[in-house]
């Protein structure tokens, strides 16, 4: 017998941003999450809004559009983790043309730089703190009559009896539960260090030693970054936090006072065509499926615009 509307499973961002957006449209929701808040891929997030390796779609400038709103929103509002940010973004090529996101973010505007750079873009856009972020959404999940259950999900027909429709939004277990094979983990080193008053987050994608950014929170720095394809481990690599440590004090020297915290490595759940949002009649017989997973590194940037995707998918379906 249905308990519920819908069952989302996946308690990151992703998940718990569809189960909020789904209540508050009056559906009863469950979510069924294999890990505490802290043990999801969101909890190691740098987690700045920015459309990384996303292409530039209609589709995805909408739901990036729709969730920097929301931030920005939230960031008035003081919701915990989340407050707007200034960035530079530092170019060592010919300045290209602004990129396709640029529309979605007031102010955005091109500057000149420093040798070797060629140029900059600066923006401000919403930064989310995720271990303030995600209990928050939990606890507003909760306030809101949304039923969390901490239980593993082998087969998403295990669970069809529970509700009509049930919400895929399970990262890089989408590759088992759906049988999505373009899913890869991309493995993501970072470094938490102490904040030595930063207050700009800076990125060198460019950089001939690898992809640098520098995020300053309100009480240490997340420094990053690899995205190395097809890895698995989550140990932190020696030398690969040495390179982050050496490429990050050279394009900040500011950070040379800081101290090192922590060392971290985590797996962005990556597709080949972008983010899944879409219904599905076909894999769980008589029950309707919604994916929204495979956002690779752009979870935060895309989370609230595919749960109100998701949503609407639902209530569309539901007719």
């Amino acid at each position: 017998m249905e308990e519920f509307d819908v069952v989302v499973v996946g308690g990151g961002i992703v998940g718990m941003t569809c189960a909020v957006e789904l209540r508050r449209r009056g559906a009863r929701v469950c979510v069924m999450t294999a890990d505490a808040p802290a043990r999801t891929t969101s909890w190691l997030a740098a987690a700045v809004w920015y459309p990384v390796g996303i292409g530039g779609s209609e589709r995805a400038l909408s739901f990036a559009q729709e969730s920097f709103d929301v931030f920005a929103d939230q960031a008035e509002r003081g919701v915990p983790g989340v407050r707007m940010i200034g960035t530079r973004m530092l170019h060592r090529r010919p300045l290209p043309a602004d990129p396709w996101w640029s529309t979605a973010v007031p102010g955005f505007a091109t500057e000149d730089a420093d040798a070797p750079f060629t140029g900059s873009w600066r923006f401000s856009v919403p930064m989310v703190e995720v271990p303030m972020y995600l209990p928050w959404l939990h606890e507003r999940a909760s306030e809101l009559g949304v039923h969390v259950r901490t239980e593993n999900v082998a087969s998403l027909a295990d669970i069809a009896d529970r509700a009509r429709f049930v919400v895929n939004a399970t990262g890089l277990a989408a590759r088992k539960l759906c049988g999505d094979e373009t899913v890869q983990p991309v493995r993501g080193q970072v470094i938490r260090a102490s904040n030595p008053g930063l207050a700009v987050s800076v990125r060198d994608e460019h950089n001939p030693g690898g992809h640098t950014y520098v995020h300053p929170r309100r009480h240490d720095v997340i420094i990053g970054g690899t995205f190395e394809r097809g890895r698995n481990d989550t140990a932190p690599d020696p030398g690969t936090a040495r390179a982050l440590w050496a490429r990050a004090t050279e394009l900040v020297p500011e950070l040379r006072e800081a101290r090192i915290l922590e060392h971290h490595a985590g797996l962005r759940p990556v597709r080949e065509d972008g983010p899944r949002v879409e219904l599905d009649r076909r894999l769980v017989p008589g029950r309707e499926v919604v994916h929204n997973y495979g956002h690779g590194g752009a979870g935060i940037t895309l989370s609230w615009g595919t749960a109100r995707e998701t949503a609407a998918l639902i209530e569309h379906a539901w007719d």
